[in-house]
């Protein structure tokens, strides 16, 4: 009887191949959810050679170098800071519908009202469920790739950098990968020589609708190009009742190409070149995008308001010496074409470079140093300023997995 059994299990075997036992003994397992929390603790600390404002004494904003001789005070400061530390978390999750994706993330480098402050200051607050996603990120219009290895906190001032609020579409296939948003509106105005005048102070600004904008990048081993565009109505109301009616509309846009590309196994080119008018607050580092223009033959509407015209350039190399040291080497610049109304003080032009070596003694752990320069050029003053810095840097950190 036994000899009967092991003969029919050894036939049906046999017969449903070799693979049955195995598919019958491990059932495909379905996916993960997975959970991390990551970021890192940093000191920044060094010295400027030269002045800046205050508030922005650990960047290299060049829009916030003096406007004139000595704004700031004198010379030589030395200064310290933890303000880019960072704390973030992140899932991702199977669906029906495709992978859902969170991210939550904050720093301690106050801006705007908390401008100086070490203060917590959202970055992403972003979730997206397949090809769809809404919330806190990179602006489509933006490449966040193009930004270097440095020390810097705040970036080269020619690059499109921001973070907006959005919805977006972005499907991957392949090579090649699309996004196309809907994105929160926002501008600034400059009145220029006639700001202290009541009627321009009764000027409100409007936006009727959503910021458009899109990108497109191909991707190959080589590294990968990327062109975006964005389209933005921007309006201003009149609401002073008077003899004047100063309201209008600007229609801001503008181009972004960018690319990295692998020349070497140790070698990643990073460059960047954009135009357009009226999208500074898109920019890295630039003040206005609207301002005021000269309109006197017109009695009812002196003073205009118009988008003011900006190209960025970005040239970078990010060099690996070997496992322990890298280099971060590469220029950029900012040019605006002011209104006429504009005061000749202010910013037109800005350059910036940087150059550093970094240096990882174990996994999680990076010390380094680095050479800062920049340049603000005024309006029509005939007035430029430096910045000159040193900054050593010390980063740890950290990251916990959960799932998968």
């Amino acid at each position: 009887m036994r000899f009967r059994r092991l003969l029919l299990a050894a036939a049906l075997t046999c017969a449903a191949g070799p693979g049955w036992a195995q598919d019958a003994a491990a059932p495909a397992q379905p996916a993960k959810s997975t959970f991390e929390i990551y970021g890192f603790a940093m000191l920044d600390i060094g010295h400027d050679f030269k002045q800046i404002d205050p508030s922005w004494f650990d960047t290299l904003r060049v829009t916030k170098l003096p406007s004139f001789k000595d704004q700031f005070g004198k010379n030589n400061t030395t200064f310290a800071g933890v303000r880019q530390s960072r704390f973030g978390a992140k899932s991702a999750t199977p669906t029906d519908y495709g992978e859902l994706k969170t991210t939550f993330e904050f720093e301690m480098f106050g801006t705007g009202a908390d401008a100086g402050q070490t203060t917590i200051r959202l970055r992403h607050a972003y979730g997206q469920l397949g090809d769809f996603g809404a919330g806190q990120t990179w602006s489509p219009f933006m490449d966040p790739d193009v930004f270097p290895n440095t020390l810097e906190y705040w970036g080269p001032t020619g690059m499109v950098f921001f973070r907006n609020v959005q919805l977006r579409w972005a499907p991957t296939m392949g090579n090649h990968s699309f996004i196309a948003a809907l994105e929160r509106p926002g501008a600034s105005g400059d009145a220029g020589i006639y700001a202290d005048r009541i009627e321009l102070q009764n000027i409100k600004p409007r936006f009727p609708v959503p910021d458009f904008s899109g990108a497109y990048k191909f991707s190959q081993k080589w590294g990968y190009v990327r062109a975006a565009g964005i389209l933005r109505v921007i309006k201003y109301d009149d609401v002073l009742q008077d003899q004047f009616d100063l309201s209008g509309t600007a229609t801001g846009w503008g181009i972004n190409l960018s690319a990295n590309y692998n020349a070497t196994k140790n070698d990643v080119i990073r460059g960047q070149f954009v135009f357009g008018e009226g999208i500074q607050n898109y920019m890295n580092d630039s003040p206005i995008d609207v301002g005021a223009k000269k309109n006197l033959n017109d009695p009812v509407r002196p003073i205009v308001g118009d988008t003011i015209p900006v190209t960025g350039l970005v040239l970078w190399l990010d060099h690996t010496w070997n496992k322990e040291f890298t280099s971060s080497i590469g220029y950029s610049r900012q040019d605006n074409t002011n209104t006429d109304a504009q005061a000749p003080s202010a910013f037109k032009d800005g350059q910036y470079v940087l150059g550093n070596l970094l240096y990882y003694p174990v996994t999680n752990v990076m010390f380094g140093g680095e050479f800062q320069w920049g340049r603000r050029e005024n309006f029509s003053d005939g007035f430029h300023s430096d910045g000159v810095k040193v900054q050593f840097s010390f980063k740890y950190n950290f990251s916990v997995k959960l799932g998968g």
